[in-house]
């Protein structure tokens, strides 16, 4: 009998799709300038000499770099269709030379997945056939990290714990922990593949503490590409700040010459589960939701008129004197202009964890967002969301973290071995 493996089908035949090591095969042939090397813009993809790729084929074949750039992956580039964050907490008796054994095995494995290749000898097989499907992993440390590797006079001052909010109800068992990593995909199996090699490479060293799992629109499914929305039907990351625009990285990159060199490059990961209150949203009639939010929900533009990318006209009013932008709605609170300034870029992804006894749906937003110091990106802009956005009624915040994420490792090293062997 012929054996079944990730080139042959059952009866032994050539698949017709393209195989994880076809794929990579064939990458490896027409050259390494195939992959996406860089941040978001310029995703160029590779498919097999032998066959005609379909539109679809094209989401499994586009790769990204784990090493030699910048920053860490999985914070410029598009947001992915799939989606799992983890914390772990570093086993009892686990300190600095552990950590760093741990994250050194991370950074190799997450190279390898993030090219499409096993994850080893005991590799489980879950994304054979699949290319590398723009997987990302990225890593972050929490501030418990510095005080378990004895490293707490590394500890930069944007890890000060966030204040406490009025829509918050955190679970404490949810929320932070040692390390964090984030990992997306546009193929759910590619995604689960690494979370699972993840889990697994971190051995004895250390343990889950948390772990959620989000999704997206999936690339291909709109006959443009477009803004996401959330579970509420809402355009969601218009105000993002753009690569192209010359203070981007100053809002959101730490930059060298720090008192923490190890983290210049890096970005600090703001993480909220937010529960949205679906039925009480629902209920209301289109244009009341409108106006809670401040933008048309066809098409995300402001309710003063344009495309999703015209600016608010704050000061506009109707014909009844009343501003057109009530002056609680979500989208005039959260506005960089009506925050001296603060801006973060909004990277989330919505979650469903099944639907209660009551009928009621566990389902919402994994906030995450970037920004070079969360005490002037994200804090500002929440404590004044916390003073009377009108979308707070629907939304809970039930899990936070906060994350000092390193830049991108250089060829050969490791994420956070700067600081872990400085």
């Amino acid at each position: 009998m012929t054996p079944v493996t990730p080139e042959t089908s059952a009866e032994g035949a050539p698949e017709d799709g393209i195989s994880r090591r076809r794929l990579l095969g064939t990458a490896g042939a027409v050259g390494a300038t195939s992959l996406v090397l860089g941040a978001a813009g310029g995703a160029a993809s590779y498919a097999a000499a032998e066959e005609k790729p379909t539109a679809l084929a094209t989401v499994g074949s586009t790769g990204i770099a784990f090493h030699d750039r910048p920053h860490q992956a999985g914070i410029t580039e598009p947001q992915q269709a799939h989606g799992h964050l983890v914390a772990f907490d570093l086993a009892p008796g686990a300190g600095r030379k552990e950590a760093a054994a741990l994250m050194r095995r991370w950074s190799v494995l997450a190279g390898e997945l993030m090219a499409g290749r096993p994850a080893g000898d005991g590799d489980t097989g879950v994304a054979l056939d699949a290319g590398p499907s723009s997987l990302t992993v990225t890593f972050g440390f929490g501030r418990s990290f510095f005080d378990r590797t004895s490293l707490v006079a590394q500890r930069p001052p944007g890890l000060d714990p966030l204040p406490s909010f009025s829509s918050d109800r955190l679970d404490v068992k949810r929320s932070g922990g040692d390390l964090w990593v984030q990992i997306g995909a546009n193929d759910a199996l590619v995604a689960f593949h690494a979370l699972r090699a993840i889990q697994k490479a971190a051995g004895a060293a250390a343990g889950v503490r948390w772990q959620m799992n989000g999704f997206n629109r999936s690339p291909g499914a709109t006959a443009r590409p477009m803004t996401a929305r959330n579970l509420m039907g809402q355009v969601d990351g218009t105000g993002n700040p753009k690569p192209s625009e010359p203070d981007f990285d100053q809002r959101v990159f730490v930059p060298s010459g720090g008192d923490h060199p190890w983290l210049a490059g890096g970005s600090y990961a703001v993480v909220r589960r937010i529960r949205m209150l679906l039925d009480d949203w629902e209920k209301l009639p289109l244009h009341t939701q409108e106006k809670v939010i401040g933008r048309r929900k066809s098409d995300g533009a402001p309710l003063t008129g344009g495309t999703e990318t015209t600016e608010l006209a704050l000061d506009a009013t109707g014909p009844d004197g009343k501003l057109v932008v009530p002056d609680n709605a979500h989208a005039r609170i959260s506005a960089p202009e009506q925050n001296g300034g603060a801006a973060m870029l909004r990277r989330p992804f919505s979650f469903h964890d099944g639907i209660g006894p009551d009928g009621t749906p566990d389902a919402g937003l994994l906030f995450i967002c970037w920004q070079a110091d969360p005490l002037r990106g994200f804090v500002p802009v929440q404590r004044k969301l916390d003073r009377g956005d009108a979308l707070s009624p629907f939304i809970r915040h039930e899990a936070s973290g906060l994350f000092a994420v390193p830049g991108g490792p250089g060829k050969g090293e490791y994420v956070g071995q700067r600081l872990l062997e400085a």
